[in-house]
C-alpha cells in the first residue's frame, strides 16, 4: 500500500502520549507516538510494568491521558463522548465479569444497549458461539459457574457480537488452554482481516503473538522502543530481549 493510501485509512494516531501515576512524575508512558490503520492486527509486546495495559486502558478513555494527544479518524478522542467512543472501541480486561448476568443475558445486553432487533441479536449470538465454539449449554450459566478461562472466552464473545471498529484485547488467551488459545487467536487474525477491523493485543505468549499479528509494538519502561511490521520481527532476538528485561525488573525489586 502506497504511504499515501496508508495516511488516508489512519484511524488511530497517538502524538507524544504520556501517563503520568498519581501525583508524581512516575511515567507508566512517556512519549508515545504511532498510528494505526485499518486491518492492523497490533501485537503489544514487553516486560512486566512496560505499559501495556495503560495504553489499552487510553486508547478507550479508561485512563485518562497527562499529555499528548490520540486521534479516532479526525477527532481527538476527548472530544467523543465516552459511551459513544467505548461502543466504537471496546476494551476486553483481562479480568472480565459478567456483573450477574448468565452468559446468554451478558451476549444480549450490549447489542440491546444499541437498539437491535432480536433477529439479529439471535443471529450475532449463534454465529459467535459457533466461531468461538462455545457449547449452547454455557448460555445459561451465571459467571460463578464458569472458569476463569470460559469466562475469558464469553467476554471475547461478547466484544465481537457489536463487531466494533477497534478491539483491545488485554492477556486475552491467558486462562485458556493452547488449543483453545491457538484457535481464538486464529479467529481474530481472520476477522480482522476480512472486516479490516482493528485489533490491539497485549499477549506474553509469543508464539500466539506471531501467529496473530502483521506487527508489533514493543514497550519498555513506558516508552514505544520497537514498531515493527511482521516481516522485520526476529523473534528469538525478540523473545531474548524480552527474557533479559524481565530478568532486570526482577533484579530491581530485590
Amino acid at each position: 500500500m502506497s504511504s499515501l493510501a496508508r495516511s488516508e485509512s489512519t484511524r488511530l494516531r497517538l502524538q507524544q502520549v504520556s501517563l503520568v501515576a498519581g501525583v508524581g512524575s512516575h511515567y507508566l508512558l512517556q512519549d508515545v507516538s504511532c498510528e494505526v490503520f485499518r486491518g492492523d492486527r497490533i501485537a503489544i509486546i514487553g516486560p512486566s510494568g512496560a505499559g501495556k495495559t495503560s495504553l489499552l486502558k487510553l486508547l478507550n478513555r479508561l485512563s485518562e491521558i497527562t499529555q499528548g494527544q490520540i486521534y479516532f479518524g479526525d477527532r481527538e478522542i476527548r472530544q467523543i463522548p465516552v459511551l459513544q467512543l467505548r461502543q466504537r472501541i471496546t476494551l476486553v480486561l483481562q479480568e472480565s465479569k459478567l456483573l450477574g448476568m448468565t452468559v446468554r443475558e451478558a451476549l444480549v445486553y450490549p447489542l440491546r444497549l444499541r437498539g437491535a432487533e432480536r433477529s439479529l441479536v439471535q443471529q450475532r449470538i449463534e454465529e459467535w458461539t459457533e466461531r468461538l465454539h462455545i457449547p449452547l449449554e454455557w448460555l445459561d450459566r451465571t459467571e460463578l459457574q464458569l472458569s476463569v478461562g470460559q469466562r475469558q472466552l464469553v467476554a471475547i464473545a461478547r466484544a465481537l457480537i457489536v463487531q466494533p471498529e477497534v478491539l483491545l484485547l488485554d492477556e486475552p488467551t491467558s486462562a485458556l488452554d493452547a488449543g483453545r488459545a491457538a484457535h481464538v487467536v486464529s479467529v481474530l487474525a481472520n476477522w480482522a482481516e476480512s472486516s479490516q477491523t482493528i485489533i490491539l493485543m497485549v499477549n506474553h505468549q509469543l508464539e500466539l503473538a506471531e501467529q496473530f499479528c502483521n506487527r508489533v509494538l514493543y514497550l519498555h519502561k513506558g516508552k514505544l522502543t520497537e514498531d515493527l511490521s511482521i516481516a522485520k520481527v526476529n523473534w528469538e532476538h525478540l523473545k531474548q530481549t524480552l527474557i533479559k528485561a524481565e530478568a532486570e525488573i526482577a533484579q530491581e525489586w530485590e
